[in-house]
């Protein structure tokens, strides 16, 4: 998802490369999507038991709170409902280590040993982060009953005193599921459209993902599209703590029209399918990349700009700045993985049905020969390897080692998985439902914006 969302901001960079303030309001909004969504962060480290003190590492991505650091105090409930024990609350601060944040606690080095002595409570503590609170409730001796964190939302850690020793546990909290609504007119880009309705970066990836069989969002998407989406949104006492999945989506593309529904099948894989029970993952991805740019369609008859000749061009080349991820359009194989004078650095894929796709000129290559990829799934990043006049990729598609155009082919090709039987008619009656409500939603989205014209 971080590759999908630097991915975003990179070709959204790149058609306003000529207003350098809407490229900066855009990376900070990419940043703080990257931070909510919890997509930056550092590798796990390996917990020792025998380290003392240990450390608490700034976690990329996180941001110091601001004003006072020091620690508050206050008298309130146990643990287990007695009255009379202190509760005492420390904000982490970078470079705290374990020892320290006790002390500042009033509580001592055997305090923290006897935490460690309970089976991966090391590994516990250092997923705590600068900007995060602990909790430590001590009795009337200033004895050390409980220390609790909230490791997310939705999850508290607690290590709690039982006999001469601790035991820690896990609160989980269930989130609270709603549903939403969002309607918009793309002007520009799928991306802007859905920032400007409320929608999460996140979700306007996802829907992204959903329609990526049937439309090219490089290519397809025109001024005037239309798309609503029903999806849902998680709370946690009474706060929104992220975005769930896509319910059903619509899009409208230049007057043409496609819908998508959610649908677990009888095997409990989960789906999204057209009206007529039909799978909107197809074999193949209209485009190996995201919302990036067409610089070179498919031509037999091309100038090439470097050796200034006619030479059929047999691909599509994506114009994007380096370093944009690059997936496989289809599950298969790495046939090839390597470099060329010519081509720089490339991957080819062989897939079922005798195909194979071919990506060139990247600046890295993220997977070997031999090893299996899924449609989707990043095998590398756009470069200007090889013979090339910029950072682009050329993409290539092989039928029974023939080329054919990568955005014609695909109408051509068997059509995807369907719903039958009793799947069918289960999916039909779930969607007749939903039907109604993304009708219901959508006329009242118009009569709001008929009103506002109207004042």
């Amino acid at each position: 998802m971080q590759a999908r969302i630097l991915s975003l901001f990179a070709g959204i960079a790149a058609r306003h490369r000529r207003d350098p303030h809407r490229i900066a309001v855009i990376g900070l909004l990419v940043g703080a999507a990257l931070v909510t969504a919890g997509l930056v962060g550092s590798k796990p480290v390996e917990a020792r038991r025998s380290a003392v003190p240990i450390e608490i590492t700034l976690k990329p991505g996180h941001q110091l709170p601001q004003g006072d650091r020091l620690v508050t105090a206050d008298q309130r409930a146990a643990p287990h409902g007695s009255d009379g024990f202190q509760t005492t609350t420390v904000t982490i601060s970078r470079g705290d280590n374990m020892s320290l944040v006790f002390a500042r606690a009033g509580l001592s080095g055997a305090d923290l040993q006897a935490l460690l002595d309970v089976d991966l409570a090391a590994e516990a503590l250092r997923d705590v982060f600068p900007g995060q609170t602990l909790r430590f409730t001590t009795d009337e001796g200033h004895r050390l009953i409980e220390l609790r964190f909230a490791k997310s939302p939705t999850e508290t850690t607690l290590f709690r005193k039982e006999g001469t020793g601790f035991r820690m546990l896990s609160e989980l909290k269930e989130p609270e599921v709603r549903e939403a609504f969002r309607h918009a007119v793309v002007q520009s880009s799928l991306f802007e459209a859905g920032i400007d309705s409320g929608v999460s970066h996140a979700t306007i990836l996802e829907l992204a993902n959903v329609f990526g069989g049937v439309i090219d969002f490089a290519l397809d998407p025109r001024k005037g599209d239309v798309f609503s989406v029903l999806y849902e949104e998680r709370y946690v006492d009474g706060e929104k703590i992220g975005e769930g999945d896509i319910i059903a989506a619509e899009y409208i593309n230049d007057g043409r029209r496609y819908s998508a529904y959610r649908f677990v099948d009888s095997s409990g894989r989960p789906g999204y399918f057209s009206t007529d029970g039909v799978s909107m993952r197809k074999a193949f991805l209209r485009a190996p990349l995201d919302f990036t740019r067409v610089t070179s369609n498919f031509n037999m008859r091309r100038m090439h700009p470097i050796a200034r000749v006619v030479r059929p061009h047999r691909g599509v080349d994506y114009g994007a700045p380096t370093g944009t991820p690059v997936y496989s359009s289809g599950d298969g194989r790495v046939l090839e993985s390597g470099f060329s004078r010519s081509n720089g650095n490339f991957v080819f894929v062989k897939h079922d049905g005798n195909i194979v796709t071919r990506y060139l000129h990247l600046h890295k290559r993220l997977v070997k020969k031999g090893q299996r990829v899924d449609q989707g799934q990043t095998i590398g990043t756009v470069g200007a390897t090889g013979l090339a006049t910029g950072p682009h990729l050329h993409y290539e598609f092989l039928v029974d080692g023939t080329h054919r155009n990568p955005r014609s082919i695909l109408d051509r090709l068997p059509r995807a998985r369907s719903l039958n039987g009793s799947e069918l008619a289960s999916f039909k009656a779930r969607i007749s439902g939903i039907d109604n409500q993304l009708a219901q939603f959508t006329k009242a989205w118009e009569l709001a914006i008929a009103s506002n014209d109207d004042r």
